[in-house]
């Protein structure tokens, strides 16, 4: 099947075309796959592709609706005052530190503030050698964009992003990452102080403590 793909403003600057065309050996694809199709191609444009909606066919689509053979997506970047919360992801990829800065510097941000949460080898006066970390697949997502939509509500010009990592990590990797940008650094310290204890407090993911022995538990199970 093949499928047509149109960019535009942004997107299209970013993928140096108009539009390029897909070939799948499927008879139709899930969204999420051309996505990453797209980002195979044109690494920089899949840096941002996350922020950009897809209509189908001229459309809006949702998110599930699978693609067909003959399709032609657009892909469109956020509008002129779209939404300060430029970032938002639960990944089992690690997390690209430049990519969280990035999405949220402009022109007009005096200070922009980073919080990198690191797994740690000690935790309540225990030796720690790993951790699991397991989100719900489909509120996590959501909860998180929820927690950042209120910060920013709080802190007018304030731009958001946060990605939180699952799956297997190690010692000294990164588990989570906000980033917060304002004109001044107040609201930019403050605005990440209160998106990352957000995060912690509501967000539906589980974290799971590996001892050196092979013992571990799930914290705050118990308590």
């Amino acid at each position: 099947m093949k499928v047509s793909v149109y960019y535009y403003a942004a997107a299209k600057e970013l993928a140096g075309c108009q539009s390029s065309t897909f070939e799948f050996d499927l008879e139709s694809v899930p969204q999420a796959q051309l996505r990453s199709a797209v980002t195979a191609r044109v690494p920089s444009l899949g840096a941002y592709l996350e922020r950009m909606r897809l209509a189908v066919n001229g459309e809006f689509a949702d998110a599930s609706q699978p693609l067909q053979d003959g399709d032609r997506v657009d892909v469109l970047p956020p509008v002129a005052g779209g939404s300060p919360i430029v970032l938002c992801r639960i990944s089992d990829q690690d997390i690209s530190l430049d990519e969280v800065r990035k999405a949220v510097e402009h022109p007009g941000a005096g200070g922009v503030c980073i919080f990198h949460g690191v797994v740690r080898d000690h935790a309540d006066g225990k030796q720690v050698s790993r951790l699991d970390y397991e989100a719900h697949e489909s509120l996590a997502a959501k909860e998180m964009q929820r927690v950042l939509e209120c910060v920013a509500a709080e802190h007018t010009g304030v731009r958001i992003a946060a990605v939180h990592r699952v799956g297997k990590l190690g010692i000294g990797d990164v588990a989570v990452c906000v980033a917060a940008s304002a004109a001044h650094r107040d609201d930019a310290f403050a605005a990440c102080r209160k998106a990352i204890d957000g995060i912690k407090e509501t967000v539906p993911l589980w974290k799971k403590e590996w001892g050196p022995d092979g013992g571990a538990h799930w914290v705050n199970l118990e308590g």
